[in-house]
């Protein structure tokens, strides 16, 4: 009696993606430029329910919901570099393996899986699909299931667009992201929490899977005494609270110079309020905790220090106001995890020395800022502290240029994206020698000889 194996659903899908990587379909250019032109066109169609979804999960604002749409100028660079992203890489092979040629050539990697948050639900799936895609790859996504209106959409988009042995999003709880992960994939890209990160790397493992980590952390934003205060104060509190301060490269603690500490929180004080109003519980601007187990998180960190702006929450909506905490330690139970929340906690230094062993002292973060007119203080603060990027006088704008790679170090991440990075970090670079038959000096060979030894060594020592 044949026994016959069973598969479920899930391992079902991956074999049929599988199957159609291996007939090579995807390696063609023609195909991966197509299947991009047929992702850009199925998100501006769908561009209206798609942010429509994001304000139905996290609250947020048309014009914040917008930046999902951003994952467009990921697609239209892809399609414009596509050729030369492709190309083989020419390199020298040296006079010893005269005569022959060497080059360094992108191969798709196979069937890959992206897992994406629920902070930015719709961009952060398909920006790294983008660089899945022209890398000639397979994919299966899974949407977070804390964002559902977002998920739903994507599900929905994707299966309109492409064939499931190709392309296919596997919605479900977290036991599905498990399940996914007991799979074998030739890559996994996963952004979210670093706790999260480190299973999914453990998982990983048990088949030598290759990872890219979009991890996070307590990024840092620095101030010094040199500023322009009504800039600085602005692009700070943009760039804390948007999206509710629900951003991993959200400025997570103000490290401000003593000295002009009073001055620089009225201007911040003034930028937040010129943003929300009075009152940003009723501003059509200002978003929403994903759900109350986030908003109970955040809640508790409001008995810290003092509130000098904010500290009004509703858990009904989960709403938390902008919120400034003053008189904050090192200690504090809100500076030992990352906040992700519109909690803003205030710190102090007295020197820039200080602040960067403050820094230094802490996780490395996935993004640091840098406020300050003063150049020789900018390459100070650059060259003595790591992180993922960096920014000086400006925050979370670097996440929209392409040509930055995107990614962290240590504990915010492993591996980069964006751009020729995505393109990148989905392909094998296979390194290739071609030696030709017409000519075959013969130094390596046995027997050797005290003229062959003298050779050998003027190659490896010159």
């Amino acid at each position: 009696m044949t026994t016959q194996i069973t598969t479920s659903p899930l391992q079902q899908l991956i074999a049929a993606q599988r199957e159609f990587f291996n007939t090579e379909q995807t390696h063609a250019y023609e195909f991966r430029l197509a299947q991009l032109q047929k992702l850009k066109q199925a998100i501006v169609e769908c561009q209206d329910d798609i942010v429509a979804a994001v304000k139905a999960d996290l609250g947020r604002p048309a014009f914040e919901a917008y930046f999902e749409i951003g994952a467009l100028s990921e697609i239209d660079l892809a399609l414009k570099k596509l050729k030369s992203w492709m190309k083989p890489q020419r390199v020298t092979a040296g006079i010893e393996l005269f005569p022959s040629s060497a080059w360094i050539q992108p191969d798709p990697l196979g069937v890959v899986l992206i897992i994406a948050p629920w902070n930015y639900p719709f961009s952060l799936l398909i920006t790294p699909l983008a660089g899945a895609i022209a890398a000639g790859n397979c994919a299966i996504l899974k949407p977070s299931e804390h964002a559902p209106h977002t998920s739903k959409v994507l599900a929905k988009m994707i299966k309109n667009t492409f064939p499931e042995n190709y392309v296919a999003v596997v919605e479900g709880e977290a036991e599905t992201s498990q399940r996914l992960l007991a799979e074998k994939f030739d890559h996994i890209f996963f952004t979210g929490g670093t706790a999260i990160g480190r299973e999914v790397m453990k998982a990983a493992a048990e088949h030598l899977t290759p990872v890219t980590l979009e991890l996070g952390g307590k990024s840092p934003c620095i101030v010094d005494a040199e500023i322009h205060f009504e800039h600085a104060a602005k692009r700070i509190a943009w760039g804390k609270f948007i999206n509710a301060g629900q951003t991993c490269i959200a400025p997570d603690y103000l490290l401000i110079d003593r000295s002009i500490k009073a001055k620089f929180l009225t201007y911040l004080k003034q930028a937040i309020h010129n943003f929300y109003g009075d009152n940003p519980a009723v501003s059509p601007d200002f978003g929403r905790l994903i759900h109350q187990r986030h908003f109970n998180r955040l809640a508790s960190f409001l008995d810290n220090g003092t509130t000098i702006l904010g500290g009004q929450t509703d858990p009904d909506t989960c709403y938390i106001a902008p919120t400034l905490l003053d008189e904050i330690t090192w200690q504090d139970p809100i500076m030992q995890e990352e906040i992700f929340g519109p909690i803003l906690p205030i710190l102090t230094y007295e020197s820039l020395d200080e602040a960067i062993k403050q820094v230094n002292a802490q996780p490395k973060p996935l993004a640091l800022y840098f406020f300050s007119t003063n150049k020789q203080k900018q390459k100070r603060v650059l060259s003595s502290t790591s992180s993922g990027g960096a920014c000086i006088n400006e925050t979370v704008m670097q996440v929209g240029l392409q040509a930055l790679p995107f990614g962290g170090v240590g504990d915010s991440g492993i591996g980069t994206y964006h751009g020729k990075a995505s393109f990148d970090t989905f392909s094998h670079h296979k390194s290739v020698l071609k030696h030709a038959f017409w000519l075959d000096l013969g130094w390596r060979y046995a027997p050797y000889t005290a003229k062959g030894l003298k050779q050998i060594k003027k190659i490896i020592t010159g």
